[in-house]
């Protein structure tokens, strides 16, 4: 166990906007190849830590560090290193499914010819050939966010960030986009998802519960389920959330 490769180390993070504590002493790390939920209600902090986690923001204090760059020093080089797929569609609606793989992949630094070679592949993959050249506003949205997804990993990233990448699609599209996310982790990149359906939280391998800009919890989903004498992922966080409130008052 300790020759596994840490991806994501966080170390006392806090983050303060004035007096207000986003996130409030987090401690934790992910293994390279790991799928990592990150779980909590509206409002917990967890969209704060992950900008934090993806270059966008500083900590107030702490230590993180993402595929070993520092998010002080480095941020550049860990925006290079992560792949990020946003709760909202991220792509050009106004642009081709094979224009859009090509527009991002120009922007990730990617050379002509690997270009052509990625952007082929993955018309294929994902089974585009006879819409890639429809306006992508026009494709379903299960579509859209696979697409997204692989376009996301295109240029390799060790690290893929997740904001809720399956909300508002359909059963048989969410169990598609977990079986990339599977293949994913099985290439060794490392997955970071946030998400409110509870059941995907036993898709990980890990998980965090935060609560008013605390982790509350954190370890493998079968653990956690025992350990809070709860059936299901869901009944495990609403004890978390309803002990918090319980202690609060």
């Amino acid at each position: 166990m300790n020759n596994i490769e840490k991806i994501i180390e966080v170390k006392n993070l806090v983050k303060k906007f004035g007096s207000f504590i986003a996130n409030d002493n987090l401690t934790f790390d992910v293994d390279k190849g790991e799928i990592f939920g990150f779980l909590g209600a509206n409002g917990a902090g967890k969209t704060t830590a992950m900008k934090i986690l993806c270059g966008l923001s500083k900590p107030t204090s702490g230590e993180v560090k993402i595929a070993g760059f520092d998010v002080y020093k480095q941020r550049e080089e860990i925006k290079k290193n992560i792949g990020y797929m946003s709760q909202r569609f991220s792509l050009y609606e106004d642009l081709t499914p094979i224009e859009n793989i090509r527009f991002y992949a120009g922007i990730y630094g990617l050379s002509n010819k690997k270009i052509k070679e990625r952007s082929d592949l993955m018309i294929e993959k994902l089974g585009l050939a006879e819409v890639k050249k429809t306006l992508l506003k026009s494709l379903p949205l299960g579509w859209k966010q696979k697409l997204a997804f692989s376009v996301a990993l295109i240029h390799e990233p060790k690290i893929i960030f997740l904001d809720e990448p399956t909300s508002g699609v359909d059963p048989i599209t969410r169990r598609q986009f977990w079986e990339m996310i599977y293949e994913a982790a099985d290439d060794g990149v490392t997955v970071f998802i946030t998400t409110h359906y509870m059941d995907e939280a036993e898709y990980c391998n890990r998980v965090s519960i935060m609560v008013d800009g605390r982790i509350e919890a954190l370890d493998k989903p079968e653990r956690l389920k025992k350990e809070f004498n709860a059936s299901t992922m869901n009944d495990v966080f609403l004890k978390i959330a309803r002990n918090k409130k319980e202690i609060e008052i």
